[in-house]
């Protein structure tokens, strides 16, 4: 028997920091030496991915941290001009008061089982952002408080210790492939993937198009 949701945050919830990537990647191909502008991207995000992935335990470095060198890289490879912390404050920004999905309030109102958020953030930020939408979960679980990040399973772990749960009695519901539904599978939780955007669904990933198609998958 489900007894509860466990959801994502940024991208499932709330809209990512696409367009503020957008802007800075705009900022550093006007400001450095930038032959392809989707190099900044590639550059800036293995950078930062190499940075997350070795981050736990007593090497775990905050989301800010992670942020912040990984742009002062991309800032060195590129010989841009830029303050480092000055663009690191746009993301920032975004993070404490990020779009809302039209779907998410409904979901919070209508869900018939406590809704838990399990998310790769930093704590302040998204309690932060949790206030300044109004929006109020049984309870929040970040990669701070784990001193990890998913798709590792300390946070899942942490969440369901914490709530008294088992793994199938929750449900995972998140927009990453790699962290939400591969984290949450390798501890037995049962993931959705939320697919707002109608892409392909890879073999033996259940998808969903609406926070609210989650419903359904309760009276199973």
């Amino acid at each position: 028997m489900i007894k509860a949701f466990f959801v994502d945050f940024y991208g499932t919830l709330v809209h990512e920091d696409g367009e503020v990537i957008k802007k800075i990647t705009d900022i550093i191909c006007a400001t450095g030496k930038v032959e392809k502008r989707e190099d900044v991207g590639a550059f800036w995000w293995n950078d930062f991915q190499t940075m997350f992935t070795n981050s736990y335990g007593d090497s775990f470095e905050t989301q800010r941290e992670l942020e912040r060198k990984s742009l002062v890289h991309t800032l060195e490879k590129f010989q841009s001009s830029e303050n480092a912390d000055e663009l690191s404050n746009l993301m920032f920004a975004h993070w404490v008061k990020p779009p809302i999905f039209e779907d998410t309030k409904e979901f919070f109102e209508k869900s018939p089982v406590p809704i838990f958020i399990v998310s790769n953030i930093d704590t302040s930020d998204i309690m932060d952002a949790l206030s300044y939408h109004g929006l109020s979960p049984a309870s929040v679980f970040t990669s701070e408080d784990a001193r990890a990040y998913k798709p590792r399973a300390e946070l899942f772990n942490l969440a369901l210790k914490k709530c008294g749960l088992s793994a199938d009695e929750v449900i995972h519901i998140g927009d990453s492939i790699s962290s939400d539904v591969k984290g949450a599978s390798s501890i037995g939780i049962k993931p959705l993937w939320l697919n707002r955007f109608g892409k392909a669904v890879p073999d033996g990933v259940e998808s969903i198009e609406s926070l609210l198609n989650a419903f359904d998958v309760l009276g199973r």
